[in-house]
């Protein structure tokens, strides 16, 4: 596989707190060669040093500006790596990079998205607690919130719901509690981590790779937020919630997407390196990204 990465380490959708170190992080864990990836790292100027803690009045959002900048420069990207047919894996950063990469995407055509997220990321941002363009993501490439972030470049809606499958969620008191708007009211296809363990992850991935083989789309992306991962496992996030996918179940998840033929990329955010100490969570996700690419021989 011909993978281009992409360092687009932003954290202005979140907070400074270590996320931006995630992919100094993974590539010291041997990440670049247990990918077999041949070209040079694309690192992308972030824009992190203009984080403010203040809402945009006109957004209610954290950071709109430089979000908006960011996620142009990372969109130019995108469009260029999927031009020259490579795969494009992109290691952020807090989730609203996604912005970013949907908007790249649907600057060529029009793709799907696999999301593996905890949480839904789906609020409103009069309704997000926080103002973080993390928290709403989801929400914005699939056509809703603020104009000025789901219509870059003229490009929204970046995904359509119907071409959306979100996997993994288990935040769903704190979406009731706080009023975020629910996915599952949408077209947006859910595998939530109770319905994953109710009916098992062989025929949860089963009907994942049914859902995306009936898309008439160009190809798909996939966003991994390790966050999805159990919490014991996986402690190493700034918003923890408990449960959660073990590394197998993740890598199984991502090697039967990634074995369709149809995704053309992928991104990887929310990981903290300054909560894993020892670096052995660091060395475990890039372990699983290996069997993912490369699953091994049965």
């Amino acid at each position: 596989m011909d993978i281009q990465a992409i360092s687009a380490p932003s954290i202005l959708g979140l907070k400074p707190s270590g996320a931006e170190l995630l992919p100094k992080a993974l590539i010291d864990a041997g990440l670049i060669e247990k990918l077999k990836i041949v070209k040079s790292p694309i690192f992308l100027e972030t824009l992190n040093q203009f984080y403010s803690t203040e809402r945009d009045p006109g957004t209610h959002c954290l950071n709109s500006s430089p979000i908006v900048e960011f996620s142009t420069a990372l969109a130019t990207c995108i469009s260029t790596t999927r031009s020259n047919k490579h795969f494009a894996l992109v290691l952020g950063g807090d989730c609203s990079i996604l912005l970013g990469i949907m908007a790249g995407l649907k600057a060529l055509g029009t793709y799907g998205l696999v999301f593996m997220d905890a949480h839904a990321d789906f609020y409103a941002p009069h309704q997000s607690q926080t103002g973080e363009v993390a928290d709403m993501d989801l929400s914005i490439v699939t056509g809703r919130g603020p104009a000025r972030l789901q219509n870059i470049n003229g490009c929204g809606p970046y995904v359509q719901e119907e071409n959306t499958i979100h996997i993994g969620q288990r935040d769903e008191y704190e979406t009731r509690k706080y009023g975020s708007d629910d996915i599952r009211e949408t077209s947006i296809t859910c595998f939530d981590l109770a319905a994953i363990r109710k009916k098992g992850l062989p025929l949860v991935i089963k009907n994942i790779i049914k859902r995306i083989d009936a898309m008439d789309v160009e190809g798909i992306w996939i966003h991994f937020d390790t966050d999805v991962l159990s919490d014991d496992l996986n402690p190493a996030v700034d918003y923890r919630l408990p449960g959660g996918l073990t590394f197998q179940e993740v890598e199984l998840i991502q090697s039967a997407l990634i074995q369709s033929g149809r995704v053309v990329g992928m991104s990887i955010s929310i990981f903290n390196p300054t909560l894993d100490t020892s670096g052995d969570i660091a060395v475990s996700i890039v372990n699983t990204l290996a069997k993912s690419f490369y699953p091994p021989m049965q």
